[in-house]
């Protein structure tokens, strides 16, 4: 099942909104400074373009989640480039590996919420479209006038005769009797 325009649209838009969001706010919890509006829109102008260039067709989670990898550290580096140098951004000279650990285990943790809330989304709607999907193609085609449905069918079975031997023997079987 492929998406249509809209659908890629509201799916884009839902991505894009979702990853910036939570990139901004892994960034300054990471000890980041918050970006700034305009950044912040190129940000979302990246995802968006790469959501839209993606959302055809419904995604696994795995593939989620190496598209928001990418994103995420494209917009770590976006946002930590914004107005200072990189090697004062990125902890060379303040701070040390502490600071870069700290940003990146924030942007995974982004990443990876993201992902499984986004795949779990994901795999929601395109369940809901396939059964709606279904559902008018049985309205909506031809042979979908309403038919008497038939009683509940007859089941014919063949009554086998005891063997004579066991014609006239009763059996009790049943629990065993306790002790």
């Amino acid at each position: 099942m492929r998406a249509r325009l809209p659908l890629r649209l509201a799916r884009t838009a839902a991505f894009a909104a979702v990853c910036v969001t939570l990139a901004a706010l892994a960034h300054v919890l990471g000890g980041g400074a918050a970006p700034a509006p305009q950044t912040a829109a190129l940000g979302l102008a990246g995802v968006s373009a790469l959501g839209l260039a993606l959302c055809g067709r419904e995604r696994s989670a795995g593939t989620i989640n190496l598209v928001l990898v990418g994103a995420q550290l494209g917009l770590h580096e976006l946002f930590a480039g914004e107005g200072a140098s990189y090697v004062s951004v990125h902890g060379h000279a303040q701070g040390g590996l502490a600071v870069n650990a700290g940003m990146l285990l924030t942007h995974l943790t982004a990443t990876v919420i993201t992902g499984l809330w986004l795949s779990r989304g994901e795999a929601a709607l395109w369940s809901l479209l396939r059964r709606v999907g279904r559902r008018l193609a049985v309205l909506l085609s031809p042979a979908a006038v309403p038919v008497s449905r038939p009683g509940a069918p007859v089941v014919r079975t063949r009554v086998v005769p005891p063997q004579p031997g066991f014609r006239h023997s009763l059996a009790r079987r049943g629990p065993p009797l306790p002790a």
